[in-house]
This record gives structure tokens, C-alpha cells and sequence, in this order.
């Protein structure tokens, strides 16, 4: 009976990779409970296991004290000597419990209790072995699928494959051999608690070590990667030894290492670029294939970059859905803007729009108080201009404006630019009231006046003396020329309404209108006198005739 307890405890320390003193303290557990359930007490129990006849002893334990308290934990000195003469106070005193009688429920009971402990330090073996291989490349064969998850073996317990780590270009069947990396280990897990991973950058990197002897020995180093699995991979790698080129050397010889590679991740892209410390440097290789013109740092705080191509490659440097931009983001471990030369343009333009017209401040906003004033401008917004193209939603986003706020808002912004549409129109009915405009319109009347007898002076061809017209009088020479006369003879009129206006007047309008007065009749008069002479010698050539 000795031996073959022995040799079971033996073979279940092999199987599970446990230690056999752990197994025996699941037997004496497993013994406690079953003796507790069968003799339902409360005492102590204790269980120990006996190598040389391969039996497991159940007693019962009591404290030895002075003055018994709980009878059923406690036994004075006295009674606990009756036992053992030698015992004294502070030992204890064991008393044997008979197991032949416990029987088959509770033989059941102490084999659950067995099983349960054996997988607790089964499960405490895996997480000790496999939690320290975190990142380590394995192999594994698809053992049973579980929903989406893939259960995979690898040799001495299971492995999880969740959805979430699984290549986007593979499929998965029975009995087939994965590589995965070792991505973490969940002790809490009621399943399998090692979880893998074929989705990972670290299994880019390995695959790069097996198949690239200068990684694998450190002369080539690999310092970052980011990856899309099933997709593309970017990785950037250095060299520590000058005369060794680290794209070639994972590229191989006609590019046969690399392809190995892409082969065990079924197809998916890799880029391979040299690292450089100098970050601008390395953002412009990072985009690749794409050619950047510049790379600007925003904020160094922040990690923030701007990077400039040129419009025919701005589609490139995006990739696919943001895909290269957003890789290359992860790689350099900077936040990336891409814009195309004609953006940056624009956006300078408008930056420079907005330097030369800064807006009206906020404070010649009427109907809003000085806190709402306050609480819009901490939220960025300095000027009129700015609120007006703000929507309700953007308004309702700062705190402390609600929906009636923001009524009156918009009601004070309307308000705003209402007055000034109608200033201008404000501004002449306030100068109607003086005689300005009517001195204006008489320098008008005045222009006009001058520009039609240019033009009459033009069309006769000559400027000193008029041709005699043939016509009688009263033709329409004279009356045009009438027309400023009568024009310029309200002038005075305007004048003499009231001086002070006259006086408000500049006097350069003052000027041109008291000139025109004075020509005006000297006009009439030259103009009466041409036509008296010319009448004079058509009357003399007729008396000839």
C-alpha cells in the first residue's frame, strides 16, 4: 500500500511537473475536509501523512492551558497530562481520529479536493515557467477552436490565440504549426493562461533574428518597429559596426532573407529603414516610399511633427486608409500632420489674413456682460468675428453658457453687425442737416458743367475761336451753355443759408464754387456776343447778294 501511494505521487509530480511535497499536502487536505464533513465538529483537525505505512492519519488538535475556556480547542494541564505526562502548557495535544469509517462520499469529496489543489500548483508551475518568456518566439500546433480564439499545444500546457491577435491574412485549421511570440500570462484565467500572439511586433523581430545572423549576434540591431498585422510592418534597424550596411543585411542576398520572412507572415508587406538619432531625419525615412520636401517640429512637449510633400505625393505619404502616416507615427513615436505644399500655402495665407485684420475685440460687443465676456475669451475667443462663426454646438461646449446664453449671443452678434450695415446710411442723413452736401453737389454741378463744354470745345475742333453757327438763335449751343450758368447760380443761394455751414465747408470746395459763379456769366456773355457778330455778317453777306 506504502509503495503505491508512492508511486502514484510519483508519477502525477512527473505528469504535471509538480513537486511531490506539494502533492502530499493536498492528500492531507483533502483528508482534513473529508474527516470534518464526516464527523461534523468544529474541532481542530490536522492530517499527516505516513511514508512508512502509506496511510494518512487524521487527529484532532487541543491547546494546552490553564484555565479551559473553549473545551473543544482547549484541555488543561491536568487532563492533557493524563494522556502524556510530559506535556506542559503552551503544547498541544493530538488526539487520532479512525479514517476506516469515513467511506465513500467522503472518499469522493478528499479526490475533488485533490484534483483542485493539483491544478492550483499546476497552474502556479505554468505562470512561474512561462511568465519570464514574455516576447519569446514559440512553436505551436492548433489544437481546438474555442468561438473565434484558437486553442494552440505546446507540449506541455495550451496556449490562447485570441481574435484580437490573429493575422487579418490567415486562416487557421487542425493540426496545424504556428510560430507565435509569447504576448502574456493571465493567472486569473479559467482556461488556458498563456496567451500568444502572431499579430505582435515582437514576432517581425524574432523572425528577423533567426533569419538574420547579424541581429541575432548584436551587430545589427533592430530599434523600432510598428506593425498592421496581415498588412504592412515597418522596422528600424542600426548598425553597430560601420562597414556593415543594416537594410542590406536583412534584405539578404537578392533579398532571400527578407522573403523568407514575408512568406511565414503569408504575404504581408515589410519596409526596412535605417534609424537615425536625428529625428527630422528620421521621420523622412520613415514615410517612405513616399519623398518628403521638409519636416518642421510643432512642439517638442507634445512630440508633434509637420511634415510637407508635394502634392502629387500626398496620396503616397498617407498610404491606404492613413496607413503609412500612421505606421510611421508609431515608429518614430511622434505625432505626424502631413499636408501638401498647396495646404501649407493656404494656410499660411490665412495666417497672414489673420495677423492684418486681428477682429473686433469682444468688449464693443453691447448686451453681453463682462463675465460672459470673460468666460468666451478664456476659451479662445478674442474677437466678434471669431463668435459669429461659431455654431450653438461649439458655443454650449464652454463652460458656464447655456442655451438661453446663447440666445443672447446671437442676438448681440446680429445686433453688432445690423449697426454696422446701417452706419454709413446713419453718417449722410447727419451731414444732410448742415449745407456740406449741398456744396458737394454744387462742385459736381460744376464738373459736369466743365466736362460738357470740353467736349462741345472738342468736337468743333478749335479752343480760341469758336466757329459763327448758322443757326438762329436760340439753338441748342446756347442753351447748354445755360444750364451751368443756372446751376452755378444756386450756389450763392447755398452760401448765404447759413454761414456757419459755409464756414464748416473746406476750402477747397469753397474755392471751385465761387469760381464757377464768376465764369458762368462771362461764358453767357462771350458766348451772346459770338452769336451777335455772326448774325451781323450773315446779314452783311446777304446784303451784297
Amino acid at each position: 500500500m506504502a509503495n503505491l501511494l508512492d508511486q502514484m505521487i510519483e508519477q502525477i509530480s512527473r505528469e504535471k511537473h509538480i513537486e511531490p511535497g506539494i502533492i502530499v499536502a493536498a492528500i492531507e487536505d483533502a483528508m482534513v475536509v473529508a474527516a470534518r464533513k464526516y464527523y461534523k465538529t468544529e474541532e481542530d483537525l490536522r492530517a499527516k501523512f505516513n511514508a512508512d505505512t502509506g496511510q494518512v492519519d487524521v487527529y484532532s488538535v487541543r491547546a494546552i492551558v490553564e484555565e479551559v475556556s473553549d473545551p473543544k480547542k482547549e484541555i488543561s494541564l491536568t487532563e492533557a497530562r493524563k494522556a502524556n505526562s510530559q506535556l506542559e502548557v503552551g503544547g498541544e495535544l493530538l488526539t487520532a481520529k479512525p479514517t476506516a469509517v469515513l467511506g465513500r462520499i467522503a472518499a469522493q469529496t478528499a479526490k475533488q479536493v485533490i484534483m483542485q489543489k493539483v491544478r492550483e500548483a499546476e497552474r502556479d508551475t505554468v505562470f512561474n515557467e512561462y511568465n519570464g518568456r514574455v516576447g519569446e518566439l514559440v512553436n505551436c500546433i492548433v489544437k481546438r477552436f474555442e468561438g473565434p480564439d484558437v486553442i494552440a499545444d505546446l507540449g506541455r500546457t495550451e496556449a490562447r490565440l485570441p481574435k484580437r491577435e490573429q493575422s487579418r491574412l490567415e486562416t487557421y485549421n487542425l493540426g496545424d504549426r504556428l510560430r507565435v511570440v509569447i504576448r502574456a500570462v493571465d493567472r486569473a484565467a479559467k482556461g488556458p493562461q498563456v496567451i500568444v500572439s502572431r499579430a505582435d511586433p515582437a514576432l517581425v523581430q524574432r523572425l528577423f533574428e533567426m533569419e538574420v545572423p547579424e541581429i541575432y549576434d548584436g551587430t545589427v540591431q533592430i530599434r523600432a518597429a510598428a506593425r498592421e498585422a496581415g498588412e504592412r510592418t515597418k522596422i528600424a534597424v542600426q548598425s553597430r559596426d560601420k562597414d556593415v550596411d543594416p537594410v542590406g543585411a536583412c534584405v539578404g542576398m537578392k533579398g532571400m532573407r527578407v522573403q523568407s520572412i514575408i512568406r511565414e507572415l503569408r504575404g504581408e508587406k515589410i519596409d526596412i529603414i535605417p534609424y537615425s538619432e536625428d529625428t527630422i531625419a528620421f521621420a523622412q525615412k520613415s514615410l517612405s516610399p513616399a519623398k518628403v520636401t521638409r519636416v518642421q517640429i510643432i512642439d517638442p512637449e507634445t512630440r508633434h511633427l509637420e511634415v510637407i510633400v508635394e502634392d502629387t505625393q500626398l496620396s503616397l505619404a498617407i498610404g491606404k486608409k492613413g496607413q503609412n502616416v500612421r505606421l510611421a507615427s508609431k515608429l518614430i513615436g511622434w505625432n505626424v500632420d502631413i499636408k501638401s505644399e498647396e495646404e501649407k500655402r493656404q494656410e499660411l495665407e490665412a495666417q497672414m489674413a489673420a495677423l492684418t485684420a486681428p477682429g473686433t475685440p469682444l468688449s464693443e460687443l453691447q448686451g453681453m456682460g463682462p463675465k460672459t465676456v470673460d468666460k468666451i475669451e478664456a476659451h479662445g475667443i478674442t474677437s466678434i468675428e471669431k463668435l459669429a462663426d461659431m455654431t450653438p454646438e461649439q458655443l454650449m461646449e464652454i463652460p458656464g453658457i447655456g442655451e438661453k446664453m446663447v440666445e443672447k449671443i446671437q442676438q448681440a452678434v446680429a445686433a453688432h453687425f445690423q449697426s454696422l450695415e446701417g452706419q454709413p446710411a446713419a453718417e449722410i442723413g447727419e451731414a444732410g442737416e448742415g449745407q456740406e452736401p449741398a456744396a458737394t453737389e454744387a462742385v459736381e454741378a460744376t464738373e459736369a458743367s466743365e466736362t460738357t463744354e470740353t467736349a462741345d470745345t472738342t468736337e468743333t475742333g478749335e479752343t480760341t475761336e469758336p466757329q459763327p453757327s448758322t443757326e438762329p438763335n436760340g439753338t441748342a449751343e446756347p442753351e447748354r451753355a445755360a444750364e451751368p450758368a443756372g446751376e452755378a447760380a444756386e450756389i450763392p443761394a447755398a452760401e448765404g443759408s447759413d454761414s456757419a455751414a459755409a464756414e464748416s465747408a473746406p476750402d477747397a470746395t469753397s474755392a471751385p464754387e465761387e469760381a464757377s459763379a464768376e465764369e458762368a456769366p462771362a461764358q453767357d456773355g462771350e458766348r451772346a456776343a459770338t452769336a451777335e457778330a455772326a448774325e451781323a455778317k450773315a446779314a452783311s453777306e446777304s446784303d451784297k447778294k
